[in-house]
């Protein structure tokens, strides 16, 4: 009987040693002062930053559910890496916490070094804008498991903040205000009923142009997930902020009461911003209902920031001041 080796069953060394070589210098762009061990040991080392009284670490994990899909189709995957960061940075930002670093999970069928390269690389650029470590990561080839061609990624960001200094919403009173981000389009969210509406109902292809998104459905669909650190860090330390909702699955509806306290809740005035086209192209095409479409996508709100309503205007002022198009769109409850 003939050997068999492990490449003829699926796996690839050469190819995870190629992607490891190519990922190495990208993830060592990203590092700062923290950082103490560099790619290729078992665990990532980073030591805790000082002068933060009291630091409380903030850690979350996420992935970018099925706009990869769309990545595979149109064959772009750096923006893929940019969601994933953006994402878990927004995460732990809605409770004061500044990232520190960031670790990946990289699971496919048979792994593609340029493919997993262009992955990497777009982690790399977000993680150097939101001066977070690319730490580590681990790159999985699980043949028989994935479709050819498919792959999934997962994030994982561990953040601090100094424990006065938590965002947790409990002294959030009724009369408050809500100051809304907008969004950079759908974000990682919402992405099985849209694309089940593009390709499914509309029978569009990747590269179909929508005359009125100005686009093709490719690039609407792959729009970063953009990150609000940037925006409200300047916010946090100067205090004020009550809480903060990062609207993802599940929308402003599932979103927003997960930072109110007990007895509160939010009404919005809907007037007061015009959603996107590419929700209401969406919303006509399929048909969806308005109370659905809150619930399935952000609508062009990211992110929400609660404060008090004297400190309201100032607040949304500084934001304009700073480029950020941000505005009053409702009140808690």
């Amino acid at each position: 009987m003939a050997s068999i080796d492990y490449r003829q069953s699926g796996v690839d060394i050469d190819a995870g040693n190629e992607t490891v070589r190519r990922i190495k210098s990208l993830a060592r762009e990203t590092y700062t002062a923290g950082v103490v061990s560099g790619v290729g040991s078992f665990g990532g080392l980073f030591a805790m930053p000082s002068g933060i009284d009291e630091p409380v670490l903030v850690a979350s994990a996420d992935g970018v559910g099925t706009k990869l899909k769309v990545a595979t189709l149109a064959g772009v995957h750096d923006t893929i890496g940019v969601d994933l960061v953006n994402h878990c940075v927004n995460d732990i930002l809605v409770q004061g916490a500044r990232p520190l670093f960031f670790l990946d999970y990289l699971a496919t069928g048979r792994l593609a070094p340029d493919v997993a390269e262009q992955i990497v690389r777009g982690m790399a650029q977000a993680c150097r804008a939101n001066g977070c470590a690319l730490l580590g990561g681990e790159t999985a080839e699980m043949p028989g498991f994935y479709a050819p061609g498919e792959y999934d990624v997962a994030g994982f960001i561990v953040g601090v903040v100094a424990r006065a200094n938590i965002v947790d919403g409990r002294a959030i009173e009724a009369g408050d205000r809500l100051i809304a981000l907008p969004s950079s389009g759908l974000h990682t969210n919402g992405y099985s009923l849209a694309r089940r509406i593009a390709f499914d109902v509309l029978a569009l292809s990747i590269d179909s142009q929508v005359p009125e998104l100005g686009d093709t459905v490719g690039r609407v669909l792959l729009a970063p997930h953009r990150s609000y650190l940037a925006a409200v860090a300047p916010l946090l330390d100067a205090g004020g902020i009550k809480g903060m909702a990062h609207i993802t699955g599940g929308g402003i509806t599932e979103n927003l009461p997960r930072t109110l306290p007990a007895g509160r809740g939010f009404s919005l005035d809907r007037h007061s911003w015009t959603v996107p086209p590419v929700f209401t192209w969406l919303q006509r095409a399929g048909g969806i209902a308005e109370a659905e479409m809150f619930r399935a996508f952000n609508m062009g709100v990211g992110l929400i920031l609660v404060t008090s309503a004297s400190r309201a205007d100032d607040l949304a002022a500084s934001l304009h001041a700073a480029g950020e198009p941000a505005w009053i769109i409702g009140h808690v409850t």
